[in-house]
């Protein structure tokens, strides 16, 4: 059995092929994780455009430096998730204090109000796509259709306690979005950076 701190077999392969330059390796990277980079990119930014730049920066890195992942800090996902809410948090205050010296309006205040929402926007999405797919159906049941523990129990197919369980896990990790060193949040992940 593998030690519990050991990093997936995957991430640390992975790691290893880019490090020797496999362009094939960060074709799978990205066919992996392409989706969650414009993802939290996007959430951050409110712009598809500036999230595409994010999504090849962000590949861009990886590539460059791939010896700036630490297999012993946390899976692959979790240090590519924070690679890209720090770049698109950096791109995020750079074009917002850009607009707020030409308006002459707004404050600095103004500016980390929106970014620390825009970070928790971000933190929520991440959680909620690495949540088990248990848990994230039954959220998206009781959310997005309106449904309360015991309708969701029976579109489940599970116990009334299991769905109440269920729910309750599955929102106390999301109310972990608002924490900036949440144990939901991938490391480099809290805060608005």
């Amino acid at each position: 059995m593998a030690k519990k701190d050991a990093p997936p077999r995957w991430d640390r392969k992975m790691q290893q092929r880019l490090a020797r330059g496999e362009a094939a390796a960060l074709g799978e990277l990205y066919d992996r994780f392409a989706s969650l980079v414009h993802g939290l990119a996007h959430r951050v930014l409110g712009d598809e455009r500036a999230a595409d730049g994010i999504t090849r920066d962000v590949f861009a890195h990886v590539w460059e430096h791939p010896e700036t992942y630490d297999p012993k800090q946390g899976p692959l996902r979790s240090w590519v998730a924070g690679l890209t809410h720090r770049l698109a948090v950096q791109r995020l205050r750079a074009t917002e204090s850009a607009a707020l010296t030409r308006a002459g309006e707004g404050s600095a205040e103004e500016l980390e109000r929106k970014v620390r929402h825009a970070s928790v926007a971000a933190r929520a999405d991440y959680i909620v796509q690495s949540m088990p797919t248990p848990l994230r159906a039954a959220l998206e049941l009781a959310y997005f259709q309106r449904r309360d523990y015991r309708q969701a129990a029976a579109d489940l197919s599970i116990t009334e306690d299991e769905a109440r369980r269920r729910l309750r896990l599955g929102l106390q990790l999301l109310s972990t979005a608002h924490d900036t060193g949440a144990p939901g949040a991938p490391p480099g992940y809290g805060g608005a950076a």
